[in-house]
């Protein structure tokens, strides 16, 4: 995974904040690109395992027709309100499908950690219910992007 930062190095989180940020963050965008060209821009709970987020969506969306033609994919989790607080990351990259489509819950080890992780995080559950309308995309990033403004008052600035 490239760091593609230029500018902003000095408030990028190391890779064990990134870690801790994305295990604890719940909600990402996720933006696609239609076939002509359009972007299209939503919103899912996502599970993130150390090296690949994994998101959960409907396979009935936009966002799935999408990435069945054009897998490319940008995703970003930030949360804050004040400029002093703001902390994201934009992880882009290609996604793959991962399991049946849509999940019924048919044994699949690759994704037992990820299914566990997404359960207790959304649902707050040790096993994960299938709806039969969803399925797994796994995004492991080509790219990431960081930031914790945070870090602005160490630096001597304020905000």
């Amino acid at each position: 995974m490239a760091v593609t930062q230029r500018r902003g190095r000095r408030i990028m989180m190391t890779p064990e904040e990134l870690d801790a940020f994305l295990a604890a963050e719940r909600t990402c965008r996720v933006a696609t690109v239609s076939p002509d060209g359009a972007p299209h821009a939503g919103t899912l709970w996502f599970a993130w395992d150390g090296t690949s987020l994994w998101l959960y969506s409907t396979t009935r969306s936009k966002r799935w027709a999408h990435l069945r033609k054009d897998p490319r994919i940008a995703v970003v989790v930030d949360t804050g309100e004040e400029y002093g607080e703001l902390r994201g990351v934009e992880l882009s990259g290609t996604v793959e499908f991962v399991g049946e489509i849509p999940r019924t819950g048919d044994p699949c080890p690759e994704l037992d950690a990820p299914e566990r992780l997404f359960a207790q995080k959304v649902f707050g559950l040790d096993k994960m219910p299938h709806d039969g309308r969803h399925a797994w995309l796994r995004l492991t990033p080509d790219a990431v992007a960081s930031w914790d403004f945070r870090k602005l008052a160490g630096l001597g600035r304020s905000s």
